[in-house]
């Protein structure tokens, strides 16, 4: 029974016309960037085919085996089970250079991704490029939209909207932006304020909360880039230490500008964690003026104060857990080899990631107090009432 009420209370959520319409035209940007092209599409279509593949056998004579490395190449026998080639078998070649995070060593049975390369409508050859993975990413994603939709209704669908822009207009915009050479931090900067302003108002809505919340996340954003290029510029370190920095520079990228790319990433890695603590103490503040329409300015930023100390609270070290996560294995190398510590500091590496971690941090925590002020100038500036977001929306 009350799982019938909870369905019932999703169908029966109360959704604003102007929550829909900014739903539809979000996604109507979403589909448009999506099919809009980058300009760095090459013509594969004619004389390159993507195809399923699985490999019926494999030839190992040819690897040659030194410690843990692999090299040389190893022969498979693979048929194609999707596309117009389906059926077909192909033998090929995989070539290993022996670095482990980049080679792979295939067994009869599994199932691969493969190029299949045409001359004349015919076949002539065909490529392994790795393990077939994309079912599993879309039963993963499959379950991660039913679990949203099914736990915030109409918010989860909204939210879904948001992430699949955001995913979009970082592919279709940001990066396109990075390889014509447009100035990264700008570039970046603008990005980051539009994806801000979309989540924002699709999550909170077109209201009082809703522009406290993005007020706040963008003078984080800001506070945090110009900690970026302030702190960028006195650690010196070179933007070639991302991964893959190296190999576009050698594929004909001479001009990039890497080192300001890199301080880009800092504020775009961190805005995520800003809007999360402006969208709360924006919405405590809402609450609170829900319940005390009378609440003064002042009483009502240091509820916010009191609100933000909570969540800053954990968020302090989100950007730390996230960052030492994914650098673990070259920490536990340093902690093996008994590296002293100041040595482990000063490495461009670990360096880069304290600047990440600390320049992050200190955005989220100026931002608490920031996003309390501004709430507290927005919400007392005329009288609060249940029409006066009403208001607002019809304004914007």
């Amino acid at each position: 029974m009350k799982f019938k009420n909870y369905i019932h209370y999703l169908l029966n959520e109360k959704i604003q016309k102007s929550e829909v319409v900014f739903v539809l035209a979000s996604l109507v940007v979403t589909a448009a960037l999506f099919m809009m092209p980058t300009g760095f599409e090459k013509a594969l279509v004619d004389d390159a085919h993507p195809a399923k593949a699985v490999v019926l056998e494999v030839d190992n004579s040819g690897l040659h085996t030194i410690g843990i490395v692999h090299t040389g190449e190893q022969t498979l026998d693979i048929k194609i089970v999707s596309g117009e080639f389906s059926g077909m078998e192909f033998n090929t070649v995989n070539h290993l250079i022996g670095k482990m995070d980049l080679d792979k060593i295939y067994k009869p049975g599994e199932t691969v991704y493969s190029v299949i390369q045409v001359d004349n409508g015919q076949p002539s050859g065909v490529m392994v490029i790795d393990r077939y993975r994309i079912n599993y990413q879309w039963v993963l994603f499959t379950m991660f939209m039913l679990l949203l939709i099914f736990y915030a209704g109409w918010v989860g669908v909204k939210a879904l909207v948001s992430f699949a822009f955001s995913a979009v207009f970082i592919w279709k915009v940001l990066l396109p932006g990075y390889l014509n050479n447009l100035p990264p931090v700008m570039l970046s900067l603008f990005v980051v304020t539009v994806m801000t302003g979309v989540i924002i108002f699709l999550v909170a809505g077109f209201n009082r909360k809703g522009v406290t919340a993005f007020l706040g996340a963008f003078s984080g954003v800001l506070l945090t880039c110009v900690l970026s290029i302030i702190f960028g510029a006195l650690f010196k370190i070179p933007g070639e230490i991302k991964p893959f920095a190296e190999t576009l520079l050698y594929t004909g990228f001479l001009d990039l500008r890497l080192s300001d790319i890199f301080l880009s990433g800092i504020f775009i890695a961190s805005s995520g964690a800003i809007m999360d603590i402006t969208t709360d103490i924006a919405a405590s503040q809402d609450e609170v003026v829900r319940k005390h329409p009378g609440i003064s300015r002042l009483d009502l930023i240091i509820s916010g104060f009191r609100v933000g100390r909570t969540v800053i609270g954990t968020m302090t070290t989100t950007l730390l857990l996230a960052y030492s996560g994914g650098y673990s294995t070259m920490l536990m190398m340093f902690i093996a080899q008994g590296v002293p510590y100041t040595n482990i500091l000063n490495i461009q590496y670990v360096s880069a990631e304290i600047l990440n971690v600390l320049v992050g941090s200190f955005g989220l925590v100026a931002v608490a107090p920031l996003t309390a002020i501004i709430g507290g100038v927005i919400y007392t500036t005329a009288p609060h009432s249940p029409d006066s977001d009403k208001k607002l929306t019809e304004i914007l």
